[in-house]
């Protein structure tokens, strides 16, 4: 998978979520095999380029592999600033948002609201295209609606406009995350554009990964709410796709030592509050894979107010787990 000069370890990448996919969750996934993991989106409203928020959103240090960094907007200017802010700061690839459904987002006419004026769009693209000599992809949807799906005059824009990449959620913005998500409009946007095309939308096993892949033609597959709580999905992709068998799952030390590594990353990055609180939607999805963990643990773990506490009442929860499975 190429995007610009960059050649990416794989085709799998982790998709940009809004307050998940930050530099901790980042650099576990690629850990586990996502050849690109796209940061969480990044406001282009300058009033925020300052924010606390902002400056951690953009945080790339000690960051390895290709650092994409996703902008949000309207403005053509504004985002032409922030993707020059952004590649000032070490972004490697700038990723442009038209793709979120969220209520929040769509209200003031950003992310995939944007797709309901194809001139803007346009406006967009060149400003942005023509700001930074670094690679420019597009996230979209569909269409707004299920009666105005113009996911492929978007891709043509986007390639006119110089779009290294373009990845389209099978879902219209209308649908939000109902229902299910549907290639066949990423296949018919594959045979129009030569740009690279990326599939996104419930691809949540090795299965259905490699379906979407020969089904459609998608030069790769973009992966998000399926990684929450478990990382190994890339590389069970992987294996899969490349062996034709399944990775073996992982063991319940498996997922308490990366849990526990995520969680150290997670106080080190946001500090010992914060990460906390962030950490606990984390740990979460990891119970989710893990069915014999009450629910009764899992509220006494979300009262934790410090790291150490929340650490002992994780080991707490996960010691019968191992004790059974050790007689």
């Amino acid at each position: 998978m190429q995007i610009g000069p960059y050649q990416l370890e794989n085709n799998l990448i982790l998709a940009p979520m809004a307050g998940i996919s930050d530099r901790p969750f980042r650099e576990l996934c690629k850990q586990f095999g996502a050849g690109l993991a796209v940061s969480e989106m990044v406001a282009s409203n300058p009033a925020l380029s300052r924010h606390k928020k902002t400056l951690l959103k953009t945080d790339h240090s000690g960051e390895v592999g290709i650092r994409s960094v996703q902008i949000l907007g309207t403005d053509p200017q504004q985002m032409a600033d922030a993707a020059k802010l952004n590649a000032q700061k070490g972004a490697q690839i700038i990723d442009i948002n038209m793709g979120c459904p969220a209520k929040k987002v769509c209200s003031v006419a950003a992310g995939s609201a944007l797709l309901r004026d194809e001139a803007l769009v346009k406006r967009i693209l060149d400003a942005v295209v023509n700001a930074v000599d670094i690679p420019v992809t597009l996230k979209i949807r569909t269409g707004w609606d299920m009666h105005s799906r113009n996911a492929l005059e978007i891709a043509q824009i986007a390639e006119n406009a110089g779009i290294a990449a373009l990845t389209i959620h099978g879902r219209t913005r209308a649908c939000k995350f109902d229902g299910q998500a549907e290639h066949e409009t990423l296949k018919r946007v594959k045979q129009t554009i030569s740009i690279p095309v990326i599939a996104n939308g419930d691809i949540d096993s090795p299965e259905q990964a490699q379906f979407v892949l020969h089904s459609t033609g998608a030069d790769a597959i973009m992966i998000g709410r399926a990684a929450q709580g478990n990382p190994w999905l890339f590389s069970q992709i992987s294996h899969f796709i490349n062996h034709g068998k399944h990775l073996e799952k992982p063991t319940i030390n498996d997922i308490h030592s990366t849990l526990m590594n995520h969680l150290d990353k997670l106080y080190s990055f946001y500090g010992k509050a914060s990460g906390v609180r962030i950490a606990r939607k984390h740990i979460a999805w990891y119970f989710k894979h893990i069915e014999s963990v009450a629910q009764d643990a899992r509220n006494i773990i979300n009262q934790a107010q410090c790291p150490s506490q929340q650490i002992a009442l994780i080991n707490l929860a996960f010691k019968p787990l191992t004790t059974d499975r050790a007689e």
